[in-house]
């Protein structure tokens, strides 16, 4: 059976999901087809194991709290003649489960066993929590 694995990357720019989700419904987040996308200097060397079933994890202020289904990689060349990656999700962003996670450059990959569960539909619906204080909750195991 084909392997999946995951990416997570700093969501630079936003205070939270919701402000995520804003970004995301403004035609400058989507490409061609009005999908969101985002682009990235590098391509993923293990784009097949993504392909097959990954997401993108979302971290906001030090704390993975959502996910996108990544659907395709799209080659883009920027104004400047680069070559770039554009990772194509699917427009549907889940709410996780906290988890705490230090700041990194770029993105990286993330495997399945370790990455935060999905929230029941009764929690995602719940008031925003400050993500410093999921952080310290999650850091004392409490979910």
């Amino acid at each position: 059976m084909d392997k999946t694995v995951h990416l997570i990357k700093l969501c630079v720019g936003a205070s939270g999901v919701n402000s995520l989700i804003d970004w995301q419904s403004s035609p400058r987040a989507k490409g061609p087809d009005g999908l969101p996308r985002h682009i990235t200097r590098m391509w993923p060397k293990r784009q097949d194991e993504i392909l097959n079933g990954g997401s993108l994890y979302w971290v906001f202020k030090g704390v993975v709290l959502a996910r996108q289904r990544i659907l395709r990689l799209d080659e883009v060349r920027g104004e400047d003649g680069i070559l770039r990656c554009a990772l194509v999700f699917d427009p549907e962003i889940f709410r996780t489960e906290a988890m705490p996670k230090r700041p990194f450059q770029g993105w990286r990959y993330l495997d399945p066993d370790v990455a935060p569960r999905d929230l029941s539909a009764e929690r995602a619906m719940e008031e925003n929590v400050p993500p410093k204080l999921l952080a310290a909750l999650a850091e004392i195991g409490v979910r």
